[in-house]
Order: structure tokens, then C-alpha cells, then sequence
């Protein structure tokens, strides 16, 4: 059973701590930064959605959604001009495991296509992800929640590998 609950200020504290983990640092920013970008979102002053996953009953970890044309004409860009070539109805999702214990066990790839699932639901037709091609653990979990590689872009770094959920119009992912 895996489901979603919007992050609150009380999981500040929580999400600080797996942010210290080892798995978190090497993929994620400095975990003050990152909590101040939580921050921004759960105050309102960033449209991203974040969310802690729970699986049986227990919290697992966090995912994010944002919003390809919020992204635009801000700093983000700067940072990441490849940005400006995605669909503006796009929307794209990060997320990482809370405890290393749960790694290459098949909770990102579950996780991942539940929340896709939710994503549909509401209506998104564009879902991508960006994870560092040197995170094979990540590339390959996405990989089985049916996400392909798509061309690289302008801009595009090294460090980042462009996926996209597919859907093909009229076909059910139910």
C-alpha cells in the first residue's frame, strides 16, 4: 500500500535528518538548502508540491512535484537553460528513499508509479525526471516505472539525464 501526504512544517525536522544520510548527500543539495526550498513550497512561495510517500503505514521518504511553466523566467532557468525547451504543460517529479535499507528493493520504481498514477488523475499529460546518469540505482527504478530517455537539449548538462513518462493517446494506463 503506498500512498501520499502533503509535507507539513512538522516533517521539516524528519526530512532534515534524511537529508544527512549518506544516500541523500550524494544525489541531493546541502540539507539547509534543500529545506529552505521545502520551506518556500509548504509557505507558498514556490508552486512545487512536496510530499512524504508512506508505504504499509510508514513513512518512506519524499516526493516532489513542480510545474515546467512556473520554472520559467526564474532563477531555475538560469541554472538549467534546457528548462526552456521542455513542454510548458510539463510537469516533473523528484523523490528519494528515506531509509538506505529500502534501496534497490523496488520501492522507487513502486512509489514512482503510483504517484504518476496520481499525476494522471489529475490531468498531467507531460511527466519527466532528471536524475544524475551516474545514479544507475535511480536511472535503472525509473527505467521500470516507464520512463524513457528522450533527446538531450540545449543546455542539457552532463550530470543530468532527461526521461519522460509516455503515454500514448486513447491507451488506458489503468
Amino acid at each position: 500500500m503506498i500512498s501520499f501526504r502533503p509535507v507539513v512544517p512538522a516533517d521539516l525536522s524528519v526530512l532534515g535528518k534524511w537529508m544527512e544520510r549518506p544516500h541523500w548527500r550524494e544525489w541531493w543539495g546541502e540539507p539547509e538548502t534543500e529545506l529552505g526550498y521545502v520551506r518556500d513550497m509548504i509557505e507558498g512561495r514556490d508552486t512545487t508540491r512536496p510530499f512524504i510517500f508512506i508505504v504499509d503505514g510508514e513513512d518512506a521518504g519524499y516526493i516532489q512535484v513542480w510545474f515546467v511553466r512556473h520554472q520559467l523566467g526564474t532563477r531555475w532557468v538560469e541554472e538549467n537553460p534546457w528548462l526552456e525547451w521542455l513542454p510548458t504543460d510539463a510537469v516533473g517529479v523528484d523523490l528519494s528513499i528515506a531509509d538506505s535499507e529500502r534501496l534497490s528493493r523496488g520501492t522507487g520504481t513502486r512509489v514512482l508509479q503510483e504517484f504518476v498514477r496520481k499525476l494522471r488523475q489529475e490531468g498531467h499529460r507531460r511527466i519527466i525526471i532528471d536524475p544524475d546518469p551516474a545514479n544507475l540505482r535511480a536511472v535503472r527504478a525509473y527505467r521500470k516505472a516507464g520512463f524513457q530517455e528522450i533527446e538531450k537539449l540545449p543546455g542539457e548538462p552532463e550530470d543530468c539525464l532527461l526521461m519522460e513518462h509516455k503515454v500514448t493517446e486513447g491507451v488506458s494506463e489503468e
